[in-house]
């Protein structure tokens, strides 16, 4: 297995991505979404992509701004809509961007069961509405439940605390939501931090995402994101 690369820019990190590709986002709205890392995938100009990630984007910052510069075929969140979701909004009801609703829970199994190699599993979320239409059904001691499947992408966008060299990664607070399932569920995993430490600087116990499932580690300077021009 290769080694974790540590880049220096976050243009270096989001080298590969094609068009056409699968792209895992990181984030719950604001909170722990890899600002820095869609930036430079907006400058690198990969398109038609489809983005799995909790929402479909905030105001005109991260997510939204990806889809406001038309780089976006389709996205698979669980919250398509809020009211700072406009930019969403617009590209949906013109019909430029393709939706696919999964409920949270299975969204986050969904991609963990990617990771784990699991080739399908029955959950009973969603049974008897819309979302249920064209999946199988089978009744477990007498409950309905529908056929799942796995998510996996070809990168993960990430934001993460602190790595160390190896490229294991701490999180902080809520800012890890998705991160740790969207490693483990992407060929190519890259993750932006605020710091990078020396390997054997983190306690082995606290580490919440093993080197393994890290691809790439570029280090970014803390900056506060606020929605900017909501309507």
């Amino acid at each position: 297995m290769a080694m974790t690369q540590i880049l220096e820019t976050t243009d270096e990190a989001v080298a590969g991505v094609q068009d056409g590709d699968t792209v895992l986002v990181g984030g719950f709205g604001l909170a722990g979404m890899p600002f820095d890392l869609i930036d430079a995938l907006i400058r690198q100009g990969a398109k038609d992509l489809t983005i799995v990630a909790n929402n479909a984007g905030n105001g005109e910052v991260g997510l939204a701004a990806l889809l406001k510069a038309g780089r976006v075929r389709k996205v698979i969140c669980s919250f398509p809509r809020q009211s700072d979701s406009y930019v969403f909004d617009e590209l949906y009801l013109a019909g430029k961007i393709e939706l696919e609703v999964v409920p949270q829970g299975n969204l986050a199994e969904r991609m963990r069961a990617a990771g784990a190699g699991i080739g399908a599993f029955y959950c009973p979320t969603a049974v008897g509405t819309p979302l249920a239409e064209g999946k199988e059904t089978r009744t477990i001691d007498g409950r309905d439940y529908l056929l799942e499947y796995p998510i996996k992408g070809d990168w993960a966008l990430i934001s993460a605390e602190k790595a160390d060299r190896m490229g294991n990664l701490l999180y902080r607070k809520t800012a890890r939501n998705f991160g740790p399932v969207m490693a483990t569920a992407a060929k190519q995993t890259i993750a932006q931090v605020h710091h990078v430490v020396e390997t054997g600087e983190l306690d082995p116990e606290a580490v919440v995402t093993p080197s393994i499932f890290v691809d790439r580690v570029v280090r970014v300077d803390a900056r506060s994101y606020t929605v900017e021009g909501a309507r």
